[in-house]
């Protein structure tokens, strides 16, 4: 009965250190992939500008009626410029 119950705990033990290890590597990956979803989401915000900044030179390339739409994404750029400097003062 006693060699029963050491190997039983002796089974538990040796489980345990493989979950602790599973639970490693797990962690591991996880941190890879919250850096990637970082990357990734500081490249979302990159090409989102420079979406940004083509549809503003096409606007000022196509001319005529593409006047008032530009005028529209400078007021829209100046406003959040000034969005972002209130923050800025607020912190």
């Amino acid at each position: 009965m006693l060699e029963d119950i050491k190997k039983n705990i002796e089974r538990l033990i040796a489980l345990y250190e493989a979950e602790k290890v599973e639970n490693g590597k797990l962690r591991a990956r996880l941190s890879e992939r919250e850096a990637a979803l970082v990357a990734c989401k500081e490249q979302i915000t990159g090409l989102e500008g420079q979406i940004e900044t083509l549809k503003l030179s096409q606007a000022f390339i196509a001319g005529g009626n593409s006047t008032s739409a530009a005028k529209e994404k400078i007021d829209r750029m100046i406003k959040e410029i000034d969005r972002c400097i209130s923050l800025l003062e607020k912190s």
